[in-house]
């Protein structure tokens, strides 16, 4: 009975430190030369940030411009990544609820989908914001760029309307389908996860 105690300590150490290990979240970097770069970066700049429905990580390396122009740099990179992930999203979204309204040929919808989501993309860019910032060992600015939900919810929501009241055929197609209350179901249901 002596022997099975530190046996027994024994494997409940290990059982506990393993489960303290599943706990955390591990940055994995692929590339062994690169871990020493990475070693004390946050969880986000390898992952994003997982509870923004829209982030993006931008990076520059701060050169002779200072840190001031790296940061710019990073930023714009940042947007240019949030651009593509709600014009991903609302495209998805117009092509969805204009088929359920039952507008046009796919070519006509294809080019509806394309302004909608150009012009929620403008207006929901300049929303956007830094909300976290690193430099890494090699002097490499990355920053966290985060755009809220509801202020991209809401653009899609005016950006659809208007676009639909500019064509007299498809705006009494939307009100004659009960369009804004299929819109609003879309625009919950499309944003529903991050």
């Amino acid at each position: 009975m002596k022997k099975m105690v530190p046996v027994l300590f024994i494997a409940v150490t290990v059982v506990v430190i393993g489960l303290a290990g599943c706990g955390r979240n591990v940055k994995q970097v692929a590339n062994e030369a690169m871990e020493k770069e990475f070693e004390n970066a946050p969880e986000w700049v390898l992952s994003g940030s997982p509870d923004e429905a829209f982030a993006a990580v931008g990076s520059a390396h701060i050169g002779k411009g200072g840190m001031q122009f790296a940061r710019t740099e990073a930023m714009s990179h940042g947007r240019g990544e949030l651009a593509r992930q709600v014009a991903v999203k609302v495209k998805g979204l117009v092509n969805s609820f204009s088929q359920q309204i039952g507008i046009g040929g796919d070519q006509t919808l294809d080019a509806f989908s394309k302004q909608v989501s150009k012009l929620v993309t403008d207006e929901t860019l300049s929303g956007s914001r830094q909300k976290d910032l690193w430099i890494s060992p090699s002097s490499d600015v990355y920053v966290l760029m985060v755009l809220d939900k509801a202020d991209v919810q809401a653009s899609v929501r005016r950006q659809v309307v208007h676009s639909y009241q500019q064509d007299s055929a498809k705006w009494q197609a939307f009100q004659a389908n009960n369009g804004n209350e299929q819109l609003d179901r879309e625009i919950k249901e499309m944003f529903v996860s991050p």
